[in-house]
């Protein structure tokens, strides 16, 4: 059987294994998949009880993966995260304690309502992979995915990331409530006994993640596809609206979410189509307009739908 199929069908297993347990959101379930394929972090950016948290926990389940979660509050220190060093009386030396951090997959639930301290040495974590505790430093295990959630509607107690933080996400999504049908579906599944006992299984062996990471990173991208993007980057940095534009790390973080796009598509290259169907979710957050909060992130969806609009799309067939 071809890599690429074999692998393929295995993604296809733990997007199925998710859905079992995420009802309703299979958009925003393949595009976190196709975060964590495409080496990035995720943000979603969303109020309380729409099943953030049952998803993290589902991708850990479904990719075999060591999960932690993190509940930030004021009081979280960044030792916690990183770990830290205590002495040992018996042995006469100090003994590294492992932090939040050093897991497959860190849920870092309402990073906003934590210190900037705490989210710098999160954020750093995320942008290195590694932990510098008192001189010493410990790679984290392989892959390194945090999925980190923060509510956009409540404010008291919060401390708002700064842009230069935003964007080393690789994407920011927001789930939204369910359907009516999904939530009758969601409330079945939580109350009747019969249907309580659904599991996540397990679905990618050892070393099955870095495979298809390889094979995502192999995929081929054509010259034209490059010059789009920095086309729709630079108009992002001269509209009127915009006060900040996207930074090189969002053209690169654009094309690797295209690949992991053009991947689950079982497409051997990038399409213009892959790189307008997951624009949004990859530069919204990194844009910064004129308009402050909530407001703010709708005008930065305008403001690139707007600039899609006048790009020329090259011409690459289907």
């Amino acid at each position: 059987m071809n890599d690429n199929n074999y692998y393929l069908k295995k993604s296809k297993a733990v997007l199925r294994e998710v859905r079992k347990a995420v009802i309703g959101k299979d958009d925003i379930i393949c595009k976190v998949y196709m975060a964590i394929i495409a080496g990035g972090h995720v943000l979603l950016d969303d109020i309380p009880g729409v099943g953030k948290t049952t998803m993290a926990h589902a991708f850990a389940n479904a990719l075999g993966l060591e999960y932690n979660r993190i509940q930030f509050t004021p009081d979280v220190m960044p030792s916690d995260i990183t770990g830290f060093s205590m002495y040992n009386r018996q042995t006469g030396k100090f003994e590294f304690k492992q932090g939040a951090a050093m897991c497959n997959m860190l849920l870092a639930d309402e990073i906003n309502r934590t210190s900037p301290k705490t989210q710098s040495a999160l954020l750093q974590i995320m942008e290195e992979s590694r932990v510098t505790v008192d001189g010493n430093t410990y790679d984290l295990p392989e892959p390194f995915i945090v999925i980190a959630t923060q509510n956009p509607i409540g404010s008291i107690g919060t401390q708002k990331l700064p842009e230069s933080q935003m964007d080393r996400f690789m994407i920011r999504l927001s789930m939204g409530y369910p359907k009516m049908e999904d939530e009758i579906s969601i409330m079945k599944n939580r109350l009747e006994p019969d249907k309580r006992d659904i599991q996540v299984e397990c679905v990618l062996n050892e070393g099955d993640i870095k495979e298809i990471k390889d094979k995502v990173a192999s995929i081929y991208v054509d010259d034209s596809i490059y010059e789009y993007v920095a086309k729709i980057v630079a108009k992002t940095r001269v509209r009127e609206n915009i006060i900040q534009g996207v930074s090189p790390r969002g053209s690169i973080a654009l094309i690797a979410m295209a690949k992991a796009e053009a991947f689950l598509r079982g497409n051997e290259y990038v399409l213009p189509s892959d790189i307008k169907n997951i624009v949004i979710e990859t530069f919204a957050h990194r844009v910064v307009t004129n308009v402050a909060g909530a407001a703010g992130n709708e005008m930065a969806k305008k403001e690139i739908k707007d600039i899609l609009r006048t790009v020329p799309v090259p011409q690459i067939g289907e």
